[in-house]
């Protein structure tokens, strides 16, 4: 039934949870993953702001997200399980809409993500890419709430 599941990873506990269901699935269901991270150059609170003058900082951004990508794709395939990865920039775009755009892109039968879930005002101030993707998403979802302790 779910033969192409697309996993957005952030590094947060709560993406790994996210991760390991989506792997159990994949056992079951014979289906192939594609893990998603999404990186900002821009500064979360001055969207309108340009690049990181840094080209170094940049540099070390985008390599943190490779190494993420690249460490979750071995613990995929050990599991036995075809695996691939896109490192996406946001440059200024909210993570859930690329998340959903990956998801259209690859033709993805379900997305499996991880989800604080944050509510009130912690919500507001940190955004939910998981509420954008529930919202906006055109395939079925699964949502892993992280253990209260994350």
């Amino acid at each position: 039934m779910y033969k192409r599941i697309l996993v957005p990873l952030d590094g947060s506990d709560a993406s790994v949870f996210g991760l390991a269901e989506a792997i159990r699935l994949a056992k079951n269901q014979d289906a192939t993953l594609r893990l998603v991270h999404v990186i900002d150059a821009f500064p979360v609170a001055m969207p309108e702001a340009v690049v990181f003058s840094d080209q170094g900082a940049y540099d070390a951004i985008c390599n943190a997200g490779r190494r993420l990508l690249h460490e979750h794709e071995l613990s995929v395939r050990g599991a036995g399980i075809a695996v691939d990865s896109v490192l996406v920039e946001a440059m200024g775009s909210q993570a859930g809409l690329l998340i959903l755009q990956q998801a259209r892109e690859w033709r993805a039968n379900l997305i499996a993500m991880g989800t604080h879930g944050r509510r009130g005002i912690r919500r507001l101030l940190l955004g939910s890419d998981a509420e954008i993707v529930v919202r906006h998403t055109t395939v079925p979802l699964l949502l892993v709430r992280a253990h209260e302790s994350t």
